[in-house]
């Protein structure tokens, strides 16, 4: 390890023992705890750092490829589209195609097209995933300032890193480093993605101040609301949710289905699709898949909204989320009707309970998997 991260290392592991209702997500939100169906915005924080931000935040994976081609004029128009519905936390990757640069076009048209308070709503967080070399304060402040180059930003809103290889300290350094760039302006709030709950520990111990850590998680894979929800509950710390739809395996149209019969059912034609339908092979199959789907079926009739709308809402209820992503096809489809549906859906007891009990028919991921993120780390 080098002196810049020459904290006190802990490698013990972590004991283990929600906002007004702004009538879209608006920065200037005070913070309490989340409790109203309604509610659209929180704001994640750590010591002096925080950050208001959508509860449901609009996933840019898609640009990655594997979706269909992106048109980047049809794409800002489609960010506008989300923004003016009120959906204005943007999130995405240095990895994610050209996801960064279509932010960069997009935020330069709401401030040439839209008024200073919209601008102000708007949040764009990134993603940095560096390979597992030195991280040297060059290194890391270069490729920064591209993403904020890229973003067209003086400062990220946003910055959560991912690290590859938990054997190399070098994450330390880079922390180290993210965190002396955010004091300097270059970077609102620090944050992690896909690290587990020992590292998690580990940072926070070493002064580092996370304000969120992005997880998988879904009715099928509800493994942060074991170890990394209790340090999360201890620390502060926020959930970001990604995969909580299941890439839209959590939906109507493969209701009633059978992929494993060529040509039967909807194609598994998406990475995520493909992705999400290897988690359901490990918690427990498609018939037993089928029994979920069924009972959030049953719950979305009762409310008069969809399967995904339901699926959303059950995750953004646990122990200490945030929020949550929806995927946006951007040009491609759209789903704010459905997505701005999440905030007024408020689940009972019955609700909740009766999906509670569908999910835990499955596997415990924890068992199979790991911690999260450590699919990333097999």
């Amino acid at each position: 390890m080098t002196p810049s991260a020459a904290r006190t290392l802990s490698p013990r592991p972590p004991p283990v023992p929600r906002r007004l209702r702004p009538s879209r997500c608006s920065s200037g939100a005070a913070t309490e705890t989340v409790t109203a169906g309604s509610a659209r915005v929180t704001t994640v924080s750590n010591r002096g750092d925080s950050l208001p931000i959508c509860r449901v935040l609009n996933g840019m994976w898609q640009t990655s490829g594997g979706w269909g081609r992106i048109d980047r004029d049809a794409a800002a128009d489609a960010m506008l589209a989300y923004a003016d519905a009120g959906l204005s936390t943007f999130d995405m990757a240095d990895h994610y195609g050209p996801a960064e640069d279509l932010y960069g076009i997009f935020i330069n048209r709401v401030r040439r097209e839209r008024p200073p308070e919209l601008l102000e709503e708007i949040k764009g967080l990134t993603k940095w995933v560096p390979p597992p070399v030195k991280m040297t304060r060059k290194y890391v402040e270069d490729n920064i300032n591209r993403s904020r180059k890229r973003m067209d930003v003086a400062a990220l809103d946003m910055l959560q890193f991912h690290w590859w290889d938990y054997s190399n300290p070098g994450y330390l350094d880079a922390l180290k480093h993210i965190t002396d760039l955010k004091e300097e302006g270059k970077i609102r709030t620090v944050a992690l993605t896909n690290f587990d709950t020992n590292r998690l520990q580990i940072i926070l111990e070493n002064g580092i101040p996370v304000v969120s850590n992005q997880v998988q998680h879904s009715i099928v894979d509800m493994r942060p609301q074991q170890r990394m929800a209790e340090l999360c509950q201890l620390t502060g710390v926020k959930l970001i949710t990604y995969g909580t739809v299941m890439g839209g395996l959590l939906s109507e149209k493969f209701l009633d289905t059978n992929v494993s019969i060529p040509f039967a059912g909807p194609p598994l034609n998406t990475p995520s699709l493909q992705k999400y339908k290897r988690m359901v092979d490990a918690w427990g199959g498609w018939s037993l898949f089928q029994a979920l789907l069924q009972t959030l079926k049953k719950v979305s009739l009762k409310h008069g909204v969809s399967i995904a709308t339901v699926a959303v809402r059950y995750i953004l209820n646990q122990t200490s989320v945030a929020g949550s992503m929806v995927g946006v096809r951007l040009g491609l489809s759209e789903h704010i009707k459905d997505t701005n549906a999440i905030f007024s859906l408020e689940l009972d007891e019955e609700d909740m309970n009766s999906i509670t009990e569908a999910s835990k028919k499955g596997r415990n991921l924890m068992d199979i998997i790991g911690d999260c993120g450590d699919e990333y780390r097999a």
